[in-house]
């Protein structure tokens, strides 16, 4: 009797975790939702803003406690302000470099001897000092390799991993952290549980369309399959996904994203059904690949080898103009970048079609760092870190479609777009190669410094 006491309360739990996670799959399924995840975002920004007052106050009575140098000097000892950025984001060091606007060719702003009109100089020895303290200062100041790893935050979010060197403040701060730790991590299991409740999904569903033939209605199952799938994965990461300019949405063609993760497909995928175009991955990415291979007209290639190319562009221009195919999604990018910026666009896509409809992503990285850094953890370390961050918050543009212009090369129009979503999206736009990542510059990069250099010099 004793034991049907003790019980009673585990049933219970169980009872109200089902009858939870039952509700969460069936607003997942017909895309609705009650609020309680805007709510929960909303709470969360209260307690980060109370978190960033204490840390201000805390710093700011530390400086006035410490002891300052530069009371102890004169005016002119004190050190100069940090050099910022044109976004005013501050930066270690000021870089004496002016670029002509027509040529592109990058000139020390303070060598009276250029001659800017023709562009032609008399070389000086000390002109070799100038392209070393360039060097210098491209280390210093890498505008490339800090795109592959997370981003910093500002304020603190109360995620140790995204803070490093965090210090003990005050009572407050610490049983806020303590008790948001014992959240993220007794929420686990409901957040698997969906997690396992969405691929199961995926692996049913994909089994059962995949033997049907190629008609309308087969069509129709794996569209709305797919939407259920993909929103009840959302909803495993507490993910707030908010559209603007579902007008533009694009029905046929290919449409192309900045790329952050892997799960940036997910949030697509909750709104519209597309058929995607990657590279092929190993473990547990390559079996997910394999199992939306069964239901849709996905294109995988292997980036190494370059046949794969051509049968990629082939497959490319077959599936666009089949107006019963799905709409195409690709990452120009053709690599995972921290969210802070647009990086080079291959230019592939952009001389298959015409007409490319863009979609910009920004994720709020106060509530969970969404950036997959491939080549330091693998897919399921990624998942696990989402799963026990706060929530996965994220905006969405669709951009109108644009169209490539007469004359217009791949290259410039692929510029083009990039330019247009890094301005949606709040993003850095750069012009150089996300594969840098994954291997050294080519020689050619090298040397285009020095082909500048040596057509501007003064020839007898």
């Amino acid at each position: 009797m004793d034991g049907d006491w003790l019980k009673l309360p585990l049933i219970l739990l169980y009872s109200i975790l089902f009858l939870v996670i039952g509700v969460t799959v069936v607003l997942a399924a017909v895309g609705k939702s009650l609020g309680i995840r805007k709510l929960y975002i909303n709470t969360l920004i209260l307690i980060f803003e109370f978190g960033k007052t204490k840390i201000e106050r805390y710093e700011k009575e530390r400086g006035h406690r410490e002891p300052r140098e530069s009371e102890c000097q004169d005016d002119s000892d004190k050190p100069a302000d940090k050099p910022t950025k044109e976004n005013g984001e501050k930066t270690l060091i000021q870089r004496d470099i002016a670029i002509d606007a027509f040529q592109g060719i990058h000139i020390p702003s303070n060598r009276a001897d250029y001659d800017l009109t023709n562009l032609k100089k008399e070389f000086h020895i000390s002109d070799i000092m100038y392209f070393a303290k360039c060097g210098v200062e491209a280390i210093i100041e890498d505008d490339v390799t800090k795109c592959f790893s997370a981003e910093e935050l500002r304020t603190w979010n109360f995620l140790t991993r995204t803070t490093h060197g965090h210090q003990f403040i005050s009572v407050r701060l610490t049983v806020l952290w303590c008790l948001g730790c014992l959240f993220r991590y007794l929420f686990l299991p409901f957040r698997l549980i969906l997690l396992c409740i969405g691929l199961g999904w995926l692996l049913f569903s994909t089994a059962v369309i995949g033997v049907l033939p190629d008609i309308p209605l087969r069509r129709q199952l794996n569209r709305y399959a797919s939407l259920v799938c993909h929103r009840i994965l959302c909803r495993a990461c507490s993910a707030v996904v908010t559209y603007h300019g579902r007008e533009n949405m694009v029905k046929n063609g290919i449409c192309v994203a900045n790329h952050t993760s892997p799960l940036d497909v997910i949030i697509l995928s909750c709104d519209n059904c597309y058929s995607l175009v990657g590279q092929r991955h190993g473990g547990f990415l390559g079996l997910v690949m394999k199992l939306l291979a069964r239901t849709a007209d996905h294109i995988y290639f292997e980036r190494s080898e370059v046949k794969d190319r051509f049968i990629v562009a082939k497959r490319l221009r077959e599936h666009v103009e089949d107006k019963n195919k799905l709409p195409i999604l690709i990452f120009p990018e053709g690599t995972c970048i921290n969210n802070t910026s647009v990086m080079m666009f291959k230019k592939g896509s952009f001389e298959v079609s015409d007409t490319i409809y863009p979609v910009a992503i920004k994720y709020d990285k106060r509530f969970g760092d969404a950036f997959w850094n491939s080549s330091k953890m693998g897919m399921v370390q990624h998942i696990f870190d989402l799963l026990t961050s706060w929530a996965l918050v994220a905006e969405v543009w669709y951009l109108p479609p644009m169209h490539r212009s007469e004359n217009e090369s791949a290259v410039d129009f692929a510029n083009r777009v990039k330019k247009e979503i890094a301005r949606q999206g709040g993003l850095v736009d750069l012009s150089w190669d996300g594969q840098l990542k994954r291997m050294k510059a080519k020689e050619s990069w090298k040397s285009k410094a020095q082909d500048d250099f040596s057509k501007i010099l003064k020839v007898e």
